[in-house]
């Protein structure tokens, strides 16, 4: 369903565009929107953005290209950012990465078989006393160990309807 026609939206898209003087600088937030809804800005989400804007799609997708939050590509359903900047890596950050990625069977960027988890690297999530750490669908989840880690990756399975255990499978 179009972010333009769905209910859930509106009251959000409708703050937004009242919260600037001009519709263009609503571009940023209704993209989130754009990415909550299918899970990544694609074409369908850039035009409804550009509709509501009145702006040429072009211009939509030059900032959804430009900035790093935006997914130009589709994610699992939790897309897990670990950091791995230099403090964050002296705190296991490298490691750790390392781990959830053979745990889940994914490359980097890669995402499980299910579609459930997409796992990419970031430099600096501004958390550097809370390493290892991650950003999950823009929430952070600080101090971090794979005991942790593997209550959270049942967690969210099973808050997904997934029985699945490790490894994409």
């Amino acid at each position: 369903m179009a972010i333009i026609d769905n209910p859930k939206y509106t009251e959000r898209i409708n703050q937004h565009l009242a919260k600037y003087e001009t519709k263009r600088s609503a571009v940023m937030p209704l993209l989130y929107i754009a990415q909550e809804e299918y899970g990544w800005v694609n074409q369908a989400g850039i035009n409804e953005v550009a509709a509501l804007l009145n702006l040429d799609p072009t211009q939509v997708k030059s900032i959804a290209g430009f900035y790093t939050m935006y997914s130009e590509k589709p994610k699992g359903q939790y897309w897990l950012q670990v950091c791995t900047d230099l403090p964050c890596a002296l705190k296991g950050a490298d490691e750790f990465h390392a781990w959830l990625k053979e745990e889940l069977g994914v490359q980097e960027g890669g995402t499980t078989e299910d579609g459930m988890f997409t796992v990419e690297h970031v430099m600096c999530l501004a958390a550097c006393d809370k390493a290892p750490m991650l950003q999950c669908n823009f929430r952070y989840v600080e101090d971090l160990d794979q005991d942790k880690m593997l209550a959270l990756l049942a967690k969210w399975r099973a808050e997904a309807g997934h029985s699945m255990n490790g490894r994409g499978q």
